[in-house]
């Protein structure tokens, strides 16, 4: 069945979906304020004048725009009987996520988040192995994502981005949910220094696990990296962007080198967002359903506003209970 996709933005996740799309083979209409006729002269694909526009002329709807216009673009396509692809967060809050949610079931129509983390092939790997039982059950992982802090206004703007716990620890909050099982509570600190902002997370699984999430928008020009510690009762996943790319595993006392259990094999490196577009291409022409679901996407909105209110607070706060579609 062929599908004609219809891309809402021309920023840098709007970049990324267009690359994946034409990957796969897909026809592509772009709609965007600014800057479709130079990614569409770059990576290929047809401009549209309006959002009515494109709207009429596709079959899917692809949401890569600022926050703060996800659930009001998504709704729009609802309203026009399209399936929806929407770069993470679903919403700006919990709540208007959780109305979009619900309208898109009552329609039956397809909702997808774009949780992107989830097909990076180390990510992908440490989650198999989680439900493989191969380091035991999970107890304590650690996650971090470190990068340049991004340079449009709206990011540092916390009304409409949500700040560095929605816009970039939700990756791993997501991550942490999905290898560890539901949140109870939530704790997070802050720190604002020398043109650096972090945050630390601590989320209490309703399994007994801990993770921590650390997240650090820093100065112009730092590497992007990525780690992450897994600890079970019997072993620990381990993955470093900086230092390998593959995922590597410690099982304690037991001899790792030439046993092949020291090292995944080798994984083919398509990029993770084709990944995810393959998946929820395959899914919308009638395949299994995705990896994530939209109420995945809301139960990580709901774990970031309980670190959000914890910065206020200064206490752990409860996260509110999301059941999972599957």
């Amino acid at each position: 069945m062929s599908l004609w996709i219809g891309l809402i933005g021309a920023g840098g996740i709007a970049r990324e979906h267009l690359s994946a799309w034409r990957s796969l083979g897909v026809e592509v209409s772009v709609f965007s304020h600014a800057g479709a006729a130079g990614l569409i002269a770059e990576l290929g694909g047809t401009e549209v004048a309006t959002l009515s526009e494109l709207l009429g002329c596709a079959d899917v709807v692809d949401i890569a725009t600022p926050t703060p216009t996800h659930g009001d673009l998504a709704l729009a396509a609802l309203h026009a009987g399209l399936p929806v692809v929407c770069e993470k967060p679903l919403a700006r809050t919990a709540a208007e996520a959780e109305r979009v949610i619900e309208a898109f079931e009552a329609a039956d129509l397809p909702l997808y988040p774009g949780h992107v983390v989830r097909y990076f092939s180390e990510y992908a790997a440490a989650r198999a192995a989680v439900s493989a039982g191969a380091i035991g059950e999970v107890a304590v992982q650690r996650f971090t994502r470190t990068g340049s802090a991004p340079t449009a206004a709206w990011f540092h703007d916390d009304a409409q981005s949500g700040g560095i716990v929605l816009d970039q620890c939700l990756h791993d909050l997501d991550f942490a949910r999905w290898t560890a099982g539901e949140v109870a509570t939530a704790y997070a600190q802050e720190s604002m220094a020398g043109g650096v902002r972090s945050v630390q997370v601590l989320l209490a699984h309703r399994s007994g696990a801990l993770s921590n999430v650390c997240g650090t928008w820093a100065r112009p020009g730092t590497r992007f990296r990525t780690t992450f510690d897994i600890a079970g009762t019997g072993g620990v996943l381990t993955h470093d962007s900086a230092e390998h790319p593959l995922l590597q595993t410690d099982f304690g006392d037991q001899p790792v080198a030439g046993t092949g259990r020291g090292l995944l094999p080798a994984m083919a490196y398509e990029s993770p967002f084709q990944t995810e577009l393959g998946e929820f291409l395959a899914a919308l022409r009638g395949g299994p359903l995705p990896r994530v679901g939209a109420r995945d996407g809301l139960a990580a909105i709901r774990i970031a506003e309980a670190a959000q209110c914890s910065l206020v607070s200064g206490q752990a706060e409860p996260v509110a209970g999301t059941e999972v579609a599957r």
